[in-house]
């Protein structure tokens, strides 16, 4: 399934992707994930963007590959930047780690749990290193923190 939330606000273009399964937040796991749903975390970034002087638009897919397209047709259409969780992706897929890579626009990386926390097979992280940063642990609040980390980042070039 693929959900698509329309840009809202002024400013440069950030692009928040959420990763597999991430359709099912407020419902799956509410102790570990928060209980806010993906429609309250994009209204709680649209408020942010505001806040912010940036525009917000997302995206949520359950397929590795529209979220790989997504992330090499950004800059072409004037994205300046992506909050990215990649959800379970984190751990196995090298094909968003090179889109994050070839992007040629910063990419925060979030998780809302503390991965490092969690099970073995979840400290390996495949794009961190070709993330600007991560940013993990802090439920619903780790976007809140992307979106900063992303505004620093573009104020930073300017």
């Amino acid at each position: 399934m693929t959900r698509r939330f329309a840009a809202i606000g002024e400013g440069p273009l950030v692009l928040v992707l959420h990763g597999p399964n991430l359709g099912a937040l407020g419902r799956r796991d509410p102790g570990l994930y928060g209980a806010l749903d993906l429609d309250q975390i994009m209204e709680r970034l649209a408020k942010l963007a505001g806040e912010l002087g940036l525009r917000v638009e997302g995206l949520q897919s359950d397929r590795e590959g529209e979220l790989v397209e997504a992330l090499l047709a950004a800059g072409g259409r004037g994205v300046a930047a992506a909050v990215l969780n990649p959800g379970a992706l984190a751990h196995t897929s090298y094909a968003v780690r090179d889109a994050v890579e070839a992007a040629g626009i910063p990419v925060v990386e979030v998780h809302l749990s503390n991965v490092h926390a969690r099970e073995r097979w979840r400290h390996h992280l495949a794009i961190a290193p070709a993330a600007a940063g991560v940013v993990a642990g802090f439920g619903p609040a780790s976007y809140d923190l992307g979106l900063r980390a992303a505004a620093d980042l573009l104020a930073r070039r300017t």
